[in-house]
C-alpha cells in the first residue's frame, strides 16, 4: 500500500438558496495515495469542482475533514493553508488561469519566486520544464500569443515546477480538440511518472478516467468506487 498523503473522511458540502439547504457531497470518503493516479467522474453540477476545492483547502467542508497527512486543511491558518497549495499541491484548471500579462517562462517560474527562490534559479527552472513540455522555443511568448494546447502545457509546468506531492485536475483537457487533448494528456502523464506526483482528476470523459488507475463516480453527492473496463 503507498503511503496517505491526502485523504477526506465523511465529507459534506451544502449550499443555501433562498433558505433552501443545497447538499452537494454526502459522506465523501477516500484515500490518495503516493505515486497515485485518481479520476473522479461526473456530470456538470455534480459537485466535482467542489470536490476539488474541498481538497485543495480553497473552501470549508460543511461536516467532515480533508487531511493532508494527519493535519485537517480547515483548521489551518490562510497563511499556513497557502504554505501547503505552494509548496505540496498543484492546480490545473479547464480554463488554464495563466496571468496574460507575463511571458510562459515568468507564469512557470511564479510558484518558486512565491515559495521565496531566487529570480535566476527559478527562471532556470521554469525553462527546463518547458523543455519538458514540448516550448522551450516558446518560453519568451505571452500567453495571448500561444494555442490552446500550448497553453495548458504551461499550466502544467506550472502546477508541477514545485514538484508537488498530489496535483488536482479540474477538467485539465476539457477546452480542447480530441487530438490536442490526447497530446496534453501524454505530456502530463509523463512528467507525473518522472515525478512521482499523485493526480486526482475529475472529468466528465470516460477515455480519460481509463488512464488512472482507480476511477470513482460521483453521483448525487456520493462517491462510489468504479471498476475499468
Amino acid at each position: 500500500m503507498n503511503k496517505t498523503i491526502l485523504s477526506c473522511e465523511n465529507l459534506h458540502k451544502s449550499f443555501f438558496d433562498a433558505n433552501k439547504e443545497l447538499q452537494i457531497l454526502k459522506e465523501v470518503n477516500f484515500n490518495v495515495g503516493e505515486n497515485q493516479l485518481i479520476a473522479v467522474l461526473g456530470t456538470s453540477g455534480s459537485g466535482k469542482s467542489t470536490l476539488l476545492h474541498l481538497l485543495g483547502g480553497l473552501d470549508n467542508p460543511s461536516s467532515g475533514k480533508v487531511l493532508w497527512g494527519r493535519k485537517d486543511i480547515s483548521k489551518l491558518s490562510e497563511r499556513k493553508k497557502c504554505r501547503l497549495r505552494n509548496r505540496h499541491l498543484g492546480f490545473i484548471y479547464q480554463f488554464h488561469h495563466l496571468l496574460p500579462e507575463f511571458t510562459a517562462l515568468e507564469n512557470v517560474a511564479m510558484p518558486l519566486l512565491i515559495g521565496g527562490m531566487g529570480s535566476v534559479e527559478a527562471k532556470k527552472q521554469a525553462k527546463d520544464f518547458l523543455v519538458q513540455v514540448g516550448l522551450g522555443e516558446r518560453t519568451h511568448h505571452k500567453i495571448g500569443e500561444l494555442s490552446g494546447g500550448e497553453r495548458q502545457r504551461t499550466a502544467i509546468a506550472r502546477a508541477l515546477i514545485t514538484r508537488p506531492k498530489c496535483v488536482l485536475a479540474d477538467e485539465p483537457t476539457g477546452n480542447l480538440d480530441q487530438e490536442t487533448a490526447a497530446h496534453v494528456l501524454r505530456v502530463m502523464l509523463g512528467l507525473q511518472q518522472e515525478l512521482g506526483t499523485s493526480f486526482v482528476i475529475v472529468t466528465h470523459d470516460l477515455s480519460l478516467a481509463k488512464t488512472m488507475q482507480t476511477c470513482y463516480k460521483l453521483e448525487n453527492g456520493k462517491l462510489t468506487s468504479q471498476h475499468k473496463e
